[in-house]
């Protein structure tokens, strides 16, 4: 394992440690594991919460800013975090407006974001869930509520936290996640793994000229593995799996993520957006407001996600509405 760290115990809390020493005027640690905005909840605002495993930066935890999210529970690198974290994340965010819980659909975040919900139920204490399920690759449209959430989480937090800052109560916020998290749709592909801290060592073996299509950000397997193919080939593929499901007529607007896994350079990104513009553009699809770069992140994995979000007016207005953390200013 070559790494810059010191010990692989103290790789999470170091990260959180430099984190908010480097950004003070956006980040603080509510506790030692729960990252809070650094002027603190809103009063009359509803919270929004997050959570989830290191190793996915911006994911989750970079997310908390104006207009996107409150605070962010962080569990260590792929793994869930805590019950008494997440109900640190919820208090520390909770001004009152209420708290809506907005996550990846993973079992071990689902049971510890539950047992939370369940510990602060009361009179007082109001919360609502969304669960983000975007990835195409890990279930089928039948069990649509079995997909892992990746990096459709990005577009999820935009759209709650600007209605939240817009003064959205706790049911318009819900709505309005609910209704990105129900219309992102994204697949990845994956040419090298990368190796978690605590255990030294990769996640999976591929050969050198292989690719894993469909793969997950915990390197969870694909839908097929093979020979690398060229950057239009892996992009006609990854637009055949997911316009389908999405019925975008001509006219239509669309939110478009070509996300970095953690390695892959910003070039071969373009390369991609690019015929993704080509191909979006003949069929007469509007894009709007791009975003071409890391925004959820595997380690240092190799290899690149295609998001989209079909775009009605009210995604549009809120997709573009200000927002502020150290990893994404509108």
């Amino acid at each position: 394992m070559k790494k810059i760290l010191n010990a692989p115990s103290a790789y999470v809390d170091e990260t959180l440690a430099g984190l908010c020493a480097a950004y003070p005027s956006s980040y603080k640690l509510a506790s030692a594991r729960v990252v809070a905005r650094a002027r603190g909840p809103v009063q009359g605002k509803v919270g929004i919460v997050t959570g989830g495993g290191s190793g996915h930066l911006p994911v989750f935890l970079g997310y908390v800013g104006d207009g996107l999210l409150d605070a962010c529970a962080v569990g260590n690198v792929f793994a869930g975090p805590r019950v008494a974290d997440c109900i640190s994340a919820f208090q520390t965010a909770d001004s009152g407006a209420g708290v809506l819980a907005l996550y990846g659909n993973y079992g071990g975040d689902r049971m510890n974001f539950e047992m939370a919900i369940e510990e602060l139920a009361s009179d007082t204490f109001k919360c609502n869930t969304v669960r983000v399920a975007d990835d195409v690759a890990s279930a089928s449209v039948a069990e649509r509520d079995k997909r892992r959430g990746v990096a459709g989480m990005v577009f999820a937090f935009k759209i709650a936290g600007a209605c939240a800052a817009a003064g959205g109560s706790l049911a318009e916020v819900t709505a309005a996640a609910q209704k990105a998290a129900d219309a992102c749709r994204t697949i990845g592909v994956a040419l090298t793994p990368c190796t978690v801290p605590e255990s030294g060592r990769a996640s999976f073996e591929i050969a050198e000229t292989e690719i894993e299509f469909g793969m997950g950000i915990h390197g969870e397997p694909g839908i097929w593995r093979g020979p690398l193919k060229s950057a239009d080939a892996l992009t006609d593929e990854m637009l055949d799996l997911l316009l389908p499901e999405l019925n975008m007529a001509k006219g239509a607007s669309t939110a478009v993520l070509v996300n970095s896994l953690g390695a892959t350079p910003h070039e071969e990104l373009f390369i991609v957006y690019r015929r993704v513009a080509e191909v979006l553009g003949q069929r007469g699809i509007r894009i709007v407001m791009p975003l071409i770069g890391r925004y959820a992140t595997s380690m240092e994995m190799t290899g690149m996600s295609l998001t989209l979000m079909p775009l009605d007016g009210e995604l549009e207005r809120l997709l573009q509405a200000p927002a502020d953390c150290p990893f994404w200013k509108v």
